[in-house]
């Protein structure tokens, strides 16, 4: 929650960030310029053996992504990197979904022609946690890049990221107009 000039505006964190995160992401692939950050102990990720398969089929593409991933034995695949602004991600998690929109879409499509979805995907798995209490440093940041990041408004899936509550609705909640 933050006060305005002449009101104030409430923020749902997640969706915020993850739009954030997005653009942030569409931008970097945009210019071939996906950061990358190693993680200290690889992660194997299990899956079943034609999930797997998918997912490592798609290595080059998804190394364009940030993603570096190889097939480890025959239902599972070890994540060696992620994209450095999906900070401490859910890895697991990020690739059970990456897998599942490859069943879903299977090879008719390339990941960059559905860059968007995928980058959703992350997005979404490298975003502020709901729950999760900011720091007074950490909202004014997200508020700062909301002002200067075009669509933040929604997120990802369509929803307000925040609402705006002018001072004469609230005068007019608590019946002062």
């Amino acid at each position: 929650m933050a006060q305005t000039r002449d009101g104030l505006v409430i923020v749902d964190q997640h969706a915020a960030h993850e739009r954030l995160v997005y653009e942030r992401m569409k931008a970097q692939m945009a210019e071939g310029s996906v950061t990358r950050q190693a993680l200290l102990t690889p992660e194997v990720v299990d899956l079943d053996p034609a999930e797997a398969e998918r997912v490592a089929s798609r290595a080059e593409e998804l190394a364009e992504m940030g993603l570096i991933v190889e097939a480890f034995g025959a239902g599972a695949v070890l994540v060696r990197e992620t994209p450095a602004m999906l900070g401490d991600t859910d890895v697991q998690g990020l690739i059970r979904d990456i897998a599942d929109d490859l069943a879903e879409h299977g090879a008719a499509l390339s990941l960059k022609e559905r860059m968007a979805e995928v980058c959703g995907t992350m997005a979404c798995h490298g975003s502020v946690r709901s729950g999760r209490i900011l720091t007074a440093p950490e909202m004014n940041a997200l508020l700062r890049q909301m002002e200067a990041t075009p669509h933040s408004g929604q997120c990802n899936h369509g929803r307000p990221t925040y609402v705006e509550l002018k001072l004469h609705d609230l005068e007019k909640l608590f019946g002062r107009r």
